[in-house]
């Protein structure tokens, strides 16, 4: 067995130089470990922060603390790559007199959360040793025991149906070496080929949905056995998501829904299905009211599918996540911009149409400019009324919330490490606020460093699904 997977190593390795010249050749040598226990790197032995009374959201700087320091390479990108948003922001610019509040009083010990129920979702174009490090700070750091990434179809089979790519043999063993691990995993799998589709502008599905069917056939027989759940599509309520043939709206995915729903209990009845999680957004020239949207899905059939679970991205903007519409700040004067009202009526559509299934949280988050040089992307001023220990605060609280409600299954954090991706710092590029890990050393961001550092979310999960752990500070 050694000998064969040595030289199925060698044939991976040849493959990968020869495949796409618009990347550099990359050499994906996959070695099960069991996270930090692996000795002879630059990782260095895992030392949480010290255990001692509860302290959060100090008022001044404490001293830095020991973290573990990671040496990261950058993305297996080029250097042109702009990673497609994730979903659409819309609240209006807040009124520039308003301060931003103090963060919030936290109680005196976190809640005891369940991992079985937490995923991260990261960005998984990687180089090796950057793989290394997401499986070690989710693994052995973090310990949740989920992780999300999104399958991008066209770089699956970028020049026809049946094709295995570069990109598809990288997929394969990091999902296999996830598997391993102990990790259940949710593949989002979006972004019809060009060879599928009649318009090439922006991203969207195939012409024939039947096309997209087959391509989960052919995805699920080759890397099935380490797929826990498959999210059919991404915010397809988007414009820049869904451009094509198929109408944008409710009607229009349920056409892509239905057959690869089939295709995906034909391979397994085990694996969990979700309908996509939508943008909480409004009707604009670019987006579709997403209550609106879900009414056309059940319209259009959805309740039928009983065996299923229903997808949601509850974003809550700079709003706590109990919070509720509305004020005047700008971020907080509608219900799509609450993660309560989301959930609230999320939930009222399903049972008004009888579908008495789970919902996942498929992507949530709050994002803060806090350490972040200069001012926010244009639209996304909100970000500045909310620092890191709002983030921090605010996302312990949505887990509790959802673990503590019967209807809520697996909720996915958004994102672990976009902040990390080559040029999207410099860039201000929006989703660099909600990265739960950062260039730089000790809490301390610095763009040019080539080290990784954590917020202090990060080490609050970590505290959370510990009862045996009591940390003293979270930076």
């Amino acid at each position: 067995m050694t000998k064969i997977m040595t030289i199925l190593s060698l044939l991976i390795v040849s493959l990968f130089s020869v495949g796409c010249s618009a990347q550099p050749s990359v050499v994906v040598l996959i070695t099960p470990t069991t996270g930090s226990s692996a000795q002879g790197d630059n990782f260095g032995a895992f030392v949480p922060p010290t255990s001692r009374p509860l302290e959060l959201a100090p008022t001044a700087q404490p001293a830095q603390q020991v973290r573990p320091t990671v040496t990261w390479t950058g993305p297996v990108i080029g250097a042109d790559y702009v990673p497609p948003p994730t979903f659409t922001l819309v609240p209006t610019q807040p009124d520039p007199n308003i301060t931003p509040t103090t963060p919030p009083e936290f109680p005196d010990a976190l809640p005891n959360l369940d991992r079985e129920q937490m995923g991260i979702q990261f960005d998984l174009n990687l180089e090796q040793s950057d793989w290394d490090d997401v499986m070690r700070r989710l693994g052995d750091n973090i310990s949740v025991r989920w992780i999300k990434v999104q399958l991008p179809w066209r770089d699956m089979q970028p020049n026809a149906a049946g094709e295995v790519s570069e990109y598809w043999q990288r997929t394969r063993l990091y999902l296999e070496d996830a598997d391993r691990r102990g990790f259940n995993i949710l593949l989002s799998i979006a972004k019809a080929p060009n060879w599928a589709r009649s318009t090439l502008e922006q991203d969207g599905p195939p012409d024939n949905p039947q096309l997209f069917a087959d391509f989960l056939t052919q995805m699920l027989n080759d890397l099935g056995g380490a797929v826990d759940a498959v999210e059919i599509w991404n915010e397809p309520n988007l414009l820049r998501e869904w451009r094509g043939s198929l109408p944008f709206n409710g009607a229009g995915y349920m056409q892509l829904f239905r057959p690869a729903y089939q295709a995906i209990r034909a391979y397994s009845p085990n694996i969990t299905i979700v309908s996509a999680g939508l943008a909480p957004t409004g009707d604009s020239a670019g987006s579709r009211d997403d209550r609106s949207y879900t009414r056309e899905m059940y319209a259009n059939g959805l309740a039928s599918f009983s065996d299923i679970v229903f997808g949601a991205h509850p974003y809550g903007w700079a709003n706590a996540p109990e919070a509720t519409c509305c004020g005047t700040q700008g971020f907080d004067d509608d219900p799509h911009f609450f993660f309560a009202d989301n959930l609230r009526d999320y939930r009222q559509i399903m049972s008004d149409n009888g579908h008495r299934v789970s919902m996942w949280i498929t992507e949530f988050g709050w994002a803060t400019w806090d350490g972040f040089p200069g001012d926010p992307p244009t639209g996304s001023e909100w970000m500045r009324f909310s620092n890191r220990w709002d983030q921090a605060n605010y996302t312990i609280r949505a887990f509790e919330i959802g673990q503590n409600d019967p209807n809520i299954g697996v909720m996915f954090l958004w994102n672990l490490n976009f902040a990390t991706l080559a040029g999207l710092i410099e860039n201000r590029d929006e989703r660099i606020a909600y990265s739960l890990v950062i260039p730089g050393t000790g809490g301390v961001l610095d763009a040019s460093s080539s080290n990784r550092t954590e917020r202090p979310l990060y080490w609050m999960i970590y505290d959370a699904i510990r009862p045996e752990v009591n940390l003293d500070r979270y930076d």
